[in-house]
């Protein structure tokens, strides 16, 4: 996506070029800290002389900060060189390398993790230089921007020491009178009981401690009476550190454990009325600081009980208003009854506004004011240092500021538009986000470890996404009319456009076809229907048949669009002025898709090729009935009546959007449905989610509702397998039971009676119990299954995976009620763990339903495939969405191909029910119906049943005659064995009738369930009823479950279990959706299971605009924060995908990840890769015709010679016999993507030998993939840049099985501090590539003798392995030509040193641009061969 400077839009991390310009700070490191030593001795004259006077002369520039992080110089230098001695310039140093390290969205407190205890000594200084006047506001701003990271780090227990007494009870030391703690004591007594237990504990400290004790409690308010003294003073830079100090203040009192005493003192200094009378709030400049305190009010007003965190209800609410309200009018009427009469005997309504209040109030004298206040318990004075002034208009204000009516998060949510317009689109706010860099604050809420309620959570989620969404869609607005390429046509000024999109046709304006009167208590019309028509015949077949595939509800957007006298933005990615005019855009309005139409005015069902005289004719003309946003169409009019011009006329083009991308609309209308209702989570997991209480609560082994015995059914393939899964566990046979015995096994828990612990939602995590009650022991018994039938197909299907005891864990654990989190490693075999917990929940719990959610289509296909394998009837199986067309079966498992599937089974099942009437002799058309079938079960085959087990029970009958009265022979005549073997027991004989009478009785429960779909004549009743009433497990992506909750919810549609593979790759709001699909029962969420399946050490959802997911966390999963907030969980540690020796490369990143058996014993696994030395290998590639990384639009990082280099080596294994399906070529960049694909398209496509590899994309695409054999090309060749996440380098060093290939520049790699573990294996091995001359794939060489290969050749460059592969080339076109396809029997030829001076064409240097936005090629296409799956993203890469 375009953007208009990359050092603000996406952010600071590609902003530093490195380099030229900071050698100072390079050969500072190579002095000082750069080569190893035992000690750092940190000289002070080093610190002060040559960086902090340096970077102070600089202004603190942030590229000069970013380089000093990445030599290493907090991790080497400052910190293992810090002590109590340590000058002031040290300590501000290692704050600001801290800020610069969060900033980066890098690993921060596990550096001062020492055990010294020099973090608390370190921490102490850095809150005292805070309250330092003698720093300026810049280094004073940094050190906030510390202490804001350091609060939204409480899950580390290290920042949360230290933290915590700043917030404690012991600050309202400072309320302005003992009565304001009295009252609040009298709310809640625990409070008084935490009041005297912090003056004990400092009435006992020694006087250091007691000194330590009171500058604790007083460092927040002293920062508060500074912030006032700015905000009311003189000073030009004090406006970014007073936007910073909001932002504090935000993030304080958006978490309940730092609100809960922060709250109070706000409300007791009045600051909000402060802020709103102060001249910096009052400058119209400062939007920014304007909105910081629109969203401070909101969550300092917000309506929960700080203490218990409760939320209000509306009533609750409103009668607090009430009282606060009351309260002035009788104080009014005591004091004032002269002056205030209309005031104290008005109703509430009538006062409540700021309007209405401010004119009762004006009648008041300023010393009446400041009395009313003084009677009223608001505090009238301040202490010198705040500078403030009491005057009229801030007495005035406080009263105002506490008598208002303040909205609610709902009502501030219905206010809130879902489609957007050119003004929403263009907010200044919206415009501010875009350009965050991380040098300011911003006024978006933040997704926090901790949220206030579940209402909070859905208002923060909504705000986030929709800004969001808009952002997106400004974007794409801008790079569609840039393409179009405006220009006025004439002297009338008509617009005529000379480029072109796929995305947006030119259009005349729309025709209004309809405006329906508006519904009751709404004021815009029930809906808007207007009429687009689109010329088509221009269209290429491709482009046409894309705008024609636009389906009912899709959102199109309508558009006026002017030329513009601002320049363009060029390729290099210079900055234009941001905003309407200088993209040409004049009006945005939104449409929905009604139908499409042909010339004629007829619906479009399906595509119709016309032909006449064998020509395919083009249509001409196609039209949109569309309805558009009547909101802005009541305001339009509106705007008309008035005399301004119709907008609609102005109206000239229509712009499409992807799919993927343009669901917003959908997901914001059930976020907007969510947060206005009050939607209940399971009591169980109510706290958890929150953030507050035990983290351990929502496990299964601390609920009352735990299962004590569970049938584990085939998850134990044997008793060995048994015992060694539950390891320090005692396994005791059932007593009725001798020794050991087989499967299936069902296990009941020995424990300790269940202690619950009361909740207190102010204990810290520190302090939970452990589990109350340990298993020690399981007793297990066993049980014959039920034989089904005596056909091969009534055989139930069994698991074959021998799990291994963390995956038995989780299985334990997921098939219990309450909450599981699966930590899933690459490789690790997550997914057989949720297909087996799947099984074993489906057949313990008959009547419980399974709700499956995943991110990515191709991730729900994998699980949905494991799932049919499993012993599970089909019948109860339904995949939503789209993407089930992709899965590997005959089988249709959409909803109207379960549809079909079932009337299929109807005709199959009336075939056997016409064969069991003719075997018992029953006249009549038995099979005819499924209505028919269910008499003739109840009139024939229940009493043919009855009479043959009458017969067969006597003591008396013989084994022959019970077979002789066996009444269904006939029918089972057909078993591929006889039914009842010659030496078959009698008790052998009833046990195959049960199991016959099993097998006619599933025919008719069948039948029975087919029933409803006879009766039922719509397809839309039947799918429906498939999927609240037949179907027992369901499976869709989140995307999915966000667009149609609601439809879903109104269904009636119920669950009990979620499981959500790829948890971690999900958004929050995404994650918590699927457990709101249904209408709770009884005000009360009936789920009961939760299993969320993931991998927090690899990467996190996508969200493309760095504001929002750095600033504001967007990008956090409900499962990272999880685990963030200690929630146990299960993690998986033996991995079986990789090499061992390539699972090397990421396993530092796990606390203990070993291999399964079959990876050190399978043959692929132990065999060397055909002509290569190594089986992993770091390739350093060098600059190309002189150059290395390039950027021909911004974020669009191509590098031509490691492109070269990629396609050199897929040709050279394709050469050696390595299927092209098995080999994946990897990026981390877009750009590269599309420049490999030209270079494949250039030497590969059309050449047989070569052929395509089976993907070419980026990193973050192919999470949850994996291939044999990977080329992965890091592409950056000035810095790391977003490969220093360590999540994406985990994601990139796990997709290959069996061979890795990595091209990248190691000056660069090698000097960085957080891939170092991992680089510094990759760095044993040569880094020139090493061949291995005259093999074929596969090779008998062992892995093991990587040491002593004969034959080997290095490759020095790109040319000199072009020139090697074009010589092999040359040499296996001549054999084919000699000796036909098999050519020298398949073997490549050993060759001596190529000749590098001919041979090998060069690929041109053109740089490959970003392609456009839906074209087939390009930014957003993939190429895959044999069977690959495309990836169902709900976003792309982002900055990729």
């Amino acid at each position: 996506m375009a953007t208009n400077d990359p050092s603000t839009i996406y952010g600071s991390q590609e902003a530093a070029e490195d380099p030229e310009g900071l050698g100072h700070w390079k050969s500072l490191a190579q002095k000082y800290w750069s080569k190893p030593t035992k000690a750092k001795k940190v000289n002070p004259e080093v610190i002060k002389k040559e960086i902090w006077d340096v970077l102070q002369a600089d202004s603190f520039e942030y590229r000069s900060l970013l380089a000093l992080d990445n030599l290493q110089l907090l991790e080497k230098y400052l910190w293992p060189g810090f002590n109590d001695e340590s000058t002031n310039y040290h300590i501000l140093l290692i704050g600001l390398i801290t800020t610069v390290k969060s900033r980066e969205n890098l690993p921060v407190w596990s550096i001062f993790v020492d055990g010294s205890g020099r973090f608390s000594s370190f921490f102490y200084r850095v809150l005292a230089l805070s309250l330092d006047d003698a720093l300026t506001s810049n280094i004073r701003t940094q050190l906030l921007s510390f202490f804001i990271s350091a609060f939204q780090s409480l899950d580390n227990g290290l920042v949360r020491k230290e933290c915590a007494p700043l917030v404690s009870i012991s600050i309202w030391h400072h309320l302005h009178k003992e009565s304001a703690r009295e009252l609040k004591f009298e709310q809640h007594a625990q409070l008084k009981k935490a009041w005297r237990a912090a003056i004990k504990r400092y009435e006992a400290a020694d006087d250091t401690t007691k000194s330590k004790l009171r500058f604790e409690r007083s460092w927040l308010y002293s920062m508060m009476l500074d912030f006032l003294a700015r905000l009311y003073g003189s000073g030009s830079d004090n406006l970014t550190y007073c936007e910073r100090f909001l932002e504090f203040l935000v993030d304080l009192e958006s978490q309940l454990p730092t609100r809960r005493y922060v709250n109070t003192l706000i409300q007791d200094l009045n600051l909000l009325a402060l802020i709103r009378n102060s001249p910096l709030f009052n400058d119209e400049e400062n939007g920014l600081l304007r909105d910081l305190f629109v969203l401070l009010r909101h969550f300092v007003h917000f309506s929960i009980d700080d203490n218990t965190g409760s939320q209000y209800t509306q009533a609750q609410s409103d009668e607090q208003h009430c009282g606060v309200l009351s309260r002035l009018q009788r104080t009014a009427l005591k004091h004032f009854k002269s002056q205030l009469t209309i005031l104290a005997l008005s109703n509430y309504g009538a006062i409540e506004s700021r309007e209405e209040l401010d004119t009762h109030l004006q009648q008041l004298t300023d010393p009446e004011l400041e009395n009313l206040c003084k009677l009223l318990d608001f505090r009238t004075f301040y202490p010198p240092a705040a500078k403030i002034v009491t005057t009229r208009n801030l007495l005035m204000e406080i009263l105002l500021s506490a008598h208002e009516r303040k909205k609610t998060f709902r009502e501030l949510v219905r206010s809130q538009t879902i489609l957007p317009t050119e003004a929403t689109l263009y907010e200044a706010s919206l415009l501010r986000n875009e350009s965050y860099n991380g040098s300011r604050s911003l006024a978006i809420p933040k997704l926090n470890l901790q949220y206030l309620s579940v209402g909070d959570f859905l208002w923060r989620s909504f705000i986030l996404y929709r800004c969001e969404s808009f952002f997106e869609i400004r974007k794409s607005m801008e790079d569609t009319i840039k393409r179009l390429q405006p220009r006025v046509a004439n002297q009338n000024n008509d617009v005529q456009f000379d480029g072109f999109s796929r995305m947006a046709i030119p259009i005349s304006k729309p025709a209004i076809v309809e405006v329906a009167p508006p519904k009751v208590g709404y004021v815009q019309p029930a809906f808007v229907h207007a009429e687009i028509a689109l010329d088509t015949s221009r269209l290429a077949e491709s482009v046409r048949r894309e705008w024609e595939s636009l389906r009912p509800e899709d959102v199109v957007y309508l558009l006026a669009v002017q030329p513009t006298d601002y320049p363009q933005r060029g390729m290099n990615g210079d900055a234009v002025p941001i905003g309407m005019h200088a993209s040409g855009l004049r009006l945005l309005r939104t449409a929905e898709i009604i139908q499409l139409l042909d010339e004629n005015g007829r619906m479009i069902r399906e595509q119709q090729m016309v032909q006449t005289n064998g020509y395919v004719g083009r249509p001409r003309l196609r039209k949109f009935l569309v309805k558009l946003d009547a909101a802005a169409y009541k305001s339009d009019n509106a705007a008309k009546t008035s005399g301004k011009p119709d907008v609609y006329e102005s109206i000239n083009i229509i712009v499409r959007r992807k799919g993927r991308e343009n669901n917003f609309k959908k997901v914001l209308e059930t976020m907007q449905s969510l947060a206005l209702a009050d939607v209940p989570l399971p009591v169980w997991l109510q706290e958890v989610f929150l953030g507050y209480g035990d983290p351990t609560g929502a496990s299964y082994t601390r609920l009352e509702s735990r299962l004590k015995a569970v049938d584990f059914r085939d998850t134990f393939l044997d008793w060995e397998h048994l015992v060694e899964s539950i390891p320090g566990k005692i396994i005791e046979p059932e007593s009725k039971m001798n020794g050991t015995f087989g499967p299936p096994y069902v296990l009941e828990a020995s424990s300790s009676p269940l202690i619950t612990t009361s909740k207190n939602k102010k204990r810290r995590r520190d302090d939970i119990e452990p589990l109350q009650h340990p298993v020690d022991s399981f007793k297990v018994s066993t049980y014959r299954p039920p034989i089904n039938g005596p056909y091969p197909s009534d055989a139930p299907k069994s698991n074959s995976v021998r799990f291994t005891p963390a995956q038995v864990e989780g299985i334990m654990s997921g098939t219990q009620p309450g909450l599981t989190v699966l930590v899933g490693p690459p490789g690790t075999g997550k997914t057989d763990v949720a297909t087996q917990i799947i099984n074993n929940i489906y057949h313990d719990f008959p009547t419980q339903r399974t709700l499956l959610i995943a991110h990515s289509n191709q991730a729900l296909n994998q699980l949905f495939q494991k799932i049919i394998n499993l012993d599970i009837d089909e019948r109860h199986l339904l995949r939503l969405g789209h993407g089930e067309e992709d899965l590997e079966t005959s089988a249709n498992y959409g909803k109207y191909g379960r549809v079909e599937s079932f009337l299929d089974n109807r005709a199959r099942y009336l075939v056997e029910v016409d064969r069991l009437a003719a075997n018992l002799g029953a006249p009549g058309a038995h099979g005819n119906s499924c209505e028919t079938a269910g008499y003739f079960n109840a009139v024939y085959v229940i009493p043919a049943w009855s009479k043959f087990w009458d017969f067969a029970n006597e003591d008396e009958s013989s084994v022959s005659a019970t077979i002789s009265s066996f009444p269904y022979q006939q029918y089972f005549s057909n078993t591929p064995q006889p039914l009842f073997p010659s030496s078959a027991t009698k008790e052998a004989v009833l046990e195959i009738a049960k199991g016959c009478e099993r097998h006619i009785s599933k025919i008719f429960s069948e039948l029975d369930d087919i029933l409803p779909f006879e009766i039922l004549r719509s397809s839309k009743d039947k799918t429906n009823y498939l999927m609240i009433k037949e179907a027992r497990i369901i499976a869709m992506t989140s995307t999915h479950a966000a667009m149609r909750r609601q439809e879903i919810s109104d269904l009636g549609f119920h669950y009990d279990n979620v499981i959500m593979e790829e948890a971690a790759q999900i958004t929050e709001i995404e994650n918590f959706i699927p457990l709101a699909l249904q209408k709770p029962k009884d005000g009360v969420s009936p789920l009961q299971r939760v299993v969320l399946c993931g991998d927090h050490l690899q990467n996190s959802p996508i969200i493309q605009n760095l504001a929002f997911r750095q600033f504001a966390n967007l990008e956090q999963s409900l499962f990272l924060r999880l685990v963030r907030l200690g929630v146990p969980t299960i993690n998986l540690d033996r991995q079986g995908r990789a090499r061992p020796s390539i699972a090397e490369l990421y396993k530092w990143r796990y606390s203990k990840l070993d291999n399964l058996p079959s990876v050190l014993t399978e043959p692929e696994f132990l065999h060397s890769n055909a002509g290569f030395k190594y089986d992993y290998q770091f390739i350093d590639v060098d600059d190309y015709k002189g150059r290395g990384e390039s950027q021909p639009s911004p974020h669009f990082f191509q590098n031509l010679g490691e492109a070269e280099y990629a396609v050199a080596i897929y040709q050279y294994m394709r050469l050696l016999g390595y299927p092209a399906s098995k080999i994946s070529i990897l990026t981390t960049y877009a750009g590269q993507r599309a420049l490999i694909r030209d270079v494949l398209g250039h030497r590969c496509a059309k050449n047989r030998l070569f052929g395509l590899p089976r993907i070419v994309t980026t990193v973050d695409k192919y999470q949850g993939e994996q291939n044999d054999y990977v080329i992965l090309s890091l592409t950056r060749t000035s810095r790391v840049g977003y490969l220093r996440d360590i999540r994406r380098l985990t994601v990139a060093l796990s997709r290959a099985r069996l061979g890795l290939y990595i091209l990248g520049r190691r000056a660069v790699f090698e000097s960085c501090y957080e891939l170092r573990e991992a680089f510094q294996l990759l760095f044993r091995r040569e880094d020139k590539l090493q061949l291995v001359t005259g093999e074929v794939h596969p090779t008998d060489r062992r892995l093991e003798e990587e040491s002593e290969v004969s034959g080997t050749t290095e490759m020095v460059g790109v040319e000199h392995l072009g020139q090697y592969v074009f010589e092999i080339t040359q040499a296996k076109v001549e054999a084919l030509k000699k000796d036909g396809p098999l050519g020298t029997g398949g073997r490549a030829l050993a060759l001596e040193e190529p000749n590098q001076e001919k041979g090998w064409v060069e690929y041109g240097e053109e740089e490959t641009e970003p392609a456009e936005e839906g074209e087939d090629e390009g930014a957003d296409a993939e190429i895959r061969v044999e069977g690959s799956v495309d990836v169902d993203m709900v976003a792309d890469e982002g900055p990729e």
